[in-house]
């Protein structure tokens, strides 16, 4: 008699890191991981900041896996957190996988979140979530690639669902408030609506919560000048500012120019900052190196 195979138990991944400034200016962590998140080798870049790659062992999220991550960026600390390949989702058990996200940011501090794209399969479902709480002048730089369903295959979302929430809040010694709070659902309805994503299989953000209140003519500089970097780049993009920062949004068919444009305005916001251009992380596929206009 065959015997029945046990279905295997869910990951239940959990990362806690803890990051601080020298007196010299570079930024270390401390903390660890549980499987199958593994920290990868750090890093340390032109402006002391700690470049951290996290990897995703278990190659995918099926449903009924959760990823929990903790973030905790000391007074004057910078770090930039990616991940060594896209996050795969697949649409295996009919339940939903969970990735949450928790952030503080002390006064000063600086974090870069750029992980590589997020690859829906069909049937595939998905909620993610992301809190942060942010010192009254620290920084806060996020990108999210999504591609639903394998396309080159003709794959498309099917019966799957991705789910995204963002919230921003500022906190300083006399008050909290929100700055965004950014809540997002693509099923396969919205895939195809014109109010969706008319049937093209990438949504990308980039959210900027910026140190402190900008001067409107520089940012309006940027913006003008992330609007032109689009222009030859395939998709529809759009780009406009929060109350103290920026977002953009691209929706078409190439998660490759949606990294590009977002690689652009990555490089416009240093500048704009003052701060060293940035240097694609090693373990990102093949990535441009765009001349970045100097800002009026």
């Amino acid at each position: 008699m065959a015997q029945a195979t046990a279905t295997p138990s869910p990951w239940r991944g959990t990362a806690n890191l803890q990051f601080a400034a020298s007196s010299q200016g570079l930024t270390s962590f401390q903390g660890g991981s549980t499987a199958p998140l593994k920290l990868m080798r750090a890093f340390a870049g032109a402006d002391g900041r700690c470049e951290l790659p996290l990897l995703h062992t278990a190659g995918g999220l099926v449903g009924g896996d959760q990823l929990k991550i903790e973030l905790g960026l000391g007074a004057n600390s910078r770090a930039l957190i990616t991940s060594v390949a896209a996050q795969k989702v697949y649409g295996i058990k009919g339940q939903w996988a969970h990735i949450d996200i928790e952030t503080q940011l002390g006064p000063g501090a600086d974090l870069e979140w750029l992980p590589q794209e997020t690859l829906v399969f069909e049937g595939g479902l998905l909620q993610q979530q992301q809190r942060l709480e942010l010192a009254e002048n620290a920084s806060w730089l996020g990108i999210d690639v999504v591609r639903f369903g394998r396309t080159a295959r003709g794959e498309t979302l099917g019966n799957g669902c991705w789910r995204s929430s963002l919230e921003i809040q500022r906190k300083s010694a006399s008050d909290r408030r929100w700055e965004l709070v950014d809540r997002l659902q693509i099923n396969r309805d919205c895939l195809d609506s014109a109010h969706g994503l008319m049937g093209q299989p990438v949504l990308a953000s980039l959210v900027w919560a910026a140190p402190s209140s900008l001067d409107s003519n520089k940012l309006q500089a940027l913006i003008n000048q992330g609007r032109q970097d689009s222009l030859e780049l395939e998709g529809e993009m759009a780009l406009g500012s929060l109350q103290q920062g920026l977002i953009a949004r691209y929706r078409g068919p190439s998660s490759q120019a949606a990294r590009h444009w977002f690689y652009r305005l990555w490089a416009l916001i240093r500048q704009l900052r003052g701060l060293s251009a940035p240097l694609a992380p090693r373990v990102w596929p093949l990535q441009e190196y765009p001349q970045t206009p100097a800002l009026n």
